[in-house]
């Protein structure tokens, strides 16, 4: 997909001896491809029986931040910044919850097959 950045200017000429005043338009048309970031997009469900608490959404948090990517996590259409303490805190996800996870951005891959396999591991508790 191609995107156009049309640039242009309106000048003004008097000439003599009439003074009839004319405009240039002048237009720049250039194109620039545009690319819609590529997200993955991954589904879990949380095996543990203590659920998402305290000890697992610190942990998710710190695997996080290791990666540049951005990573959300999405629970009952409530998305949240799954590198946000306070985020991951508010999801109260129980024992068999889904959740989606997202990720865009240039290491997008590793941080999902990353986290994807802590939340499958039961988050070591298992």
């Amino acid at each position: 997909m191609l995107s156009a950045i049309i640039y242009w200017s309106e000048l003004d000429n008097h000439s003599p001896p009439n003074n009839h005043c004319s405009k240039v338009k002048q237009t720049l048309v250039y194109f620039e491809p545009v690319t819609s970031p590529i997200v993955i997009r991954t589904t879990v469900t949380i095996v543990n029986r203590a659920g998402l608490h305290t000890r697992p959404a610190a942990a998710i948090v710190k695997l996080a931040s290791k990666f540049e990517s951005e990573f959300y996590i999405i629970k009952e259409g409530f998305r949240i910044n799954g590198k946000s303490i306070i985020g991951v805190m508010t999801l109260a996800a129980a024992q068999g919850s889904t959740l989606e996870l997202e990720f865009s951005g240039p290491d997008e891959q590793e941080a999902s097959k990353a986290l994807t396999e802590y939340f499958a591991k039961g988050f070591e508790e298992v």
